[in-house]
C-alpha cells in the first residue's frame, strides 16, 4: 500500500524543513522500487498551499505548490513545514484546514516552527513536542497545554510526531520511514543520501 505524504507550504516556509522531508520519502521510494519493481512504491509526495499559484519561502526561493487546500487528494501523513509562521498562526482558514485534516489522517508531523501551527490547531495539548531551539520558549509560553522538551531531534507521540529545527526533520522524516515502511529502508534512503541519520 502507497501512503500519501502531503507538506504543507506557505510565505516564507524554511527551504530545508520541507525539502528536506521531501527527499527523504521520495528517495526512499526510489530505492524501494529499484528493489521491488513489481511492488507498489511506499510513499507518494506532494505539496500543498492555501491557495493556487506560486508560493515564495524562505530567502525568496519562489515554489509551485502540486495542489491547495480546494484540490488536494486524500492525505495519509500530513507534514508541516516551519518557518515564519506569524501569518498562518493569525488565518483561521489555514488553522481550521491543519485540524481537520489531521482528524483524517493517520499521522501528522511538523519540523521547526511548524509546531506551533499544530498547538494552535489543538494537536499537542496534553503531548509532549518539540521545535527548534531558539524558539521553544515562544512555544512554552503560548501553548501551556504542550509538555515542550528541548534537546531532541524528534518527539514521536504515535499520531502526532514533531521535530527540532531544520535539518533535524530530515532524521524525523527517516524516522517516519521506518515507522511506515521498515528499519532496513530507512537505513537504505539514509545511504542513498549520504546522510548521517541521528536517532534521537
Amino acid at each position: 500500500m502507497t501512503t500519501s505524504i502531503a507538506i504543507y507550504l506557505f510565505p516564507n516556509a524554511e527551504v530545508l524543513d520541507f525539502a528536506g522531508p521531501y527527499e527523504v520519502f521520495t528517495t526512499a521510494s526510489r530505492v524501494f522500487t529499484r528493489q521491488s519493481s513489481t511492488l507498489p512504491e511506499p510513499f507518494t509526495v506532494f505539496t500543498v498551499a492555501r491557495e493556487a499559484g506560486t508560493v515564495k519561502a524562505r530567502a525568496g526561493l519562489v515554489v509551485q505548490p502540486d495542489y491547495c487546500f480546494a484540490n488536494h487528494p486524500p492525505i495519509d501523513v500530513l507534514l508541516i513545514a516551519g518557518g515564519v509562521v506569524t501569518a498562518e498562526l493569525d488565518t483561521p482558514e489555514v488553522i481550521a484546514w491543519v485540524a481537520a485534516t489531521s482528524a483524517k489522517a493517520a499521522l501528522t508531523a511538523s519540523v521547526c516552527t511548524g509546531a506551533f501551527l499544530l498547538a494552535e490547531a489543538g494537536l499537542l495539548d496534553g503531548r509532549t513536542a518539540t521545535t527548534r531551539w531558539e524558539d521553544i520558549a515562544d512555544l512554552k509560553a503560548g501553548y501551556p497545554m504542550v509538555n515542550i522538551v528541548a534537546d531532541q531531534r524528534w518527539v514521536d507521540e504515535g499520531s502526532v510526531v514533531t521535530s527540532a529545527g531544520i535539518s533535524a526533520g530530515i532524521d524525523m522524516s527517516l524516522h517516519l520511514v521506518e515507522r511506515l515502511a521498515g528499519r532496513e529502508l530507512a537505513l537504505l534512503t539514509a545511504r542513498q543520501m549520504d546522510f548521517d541519520w541521528t536517532e534521537c
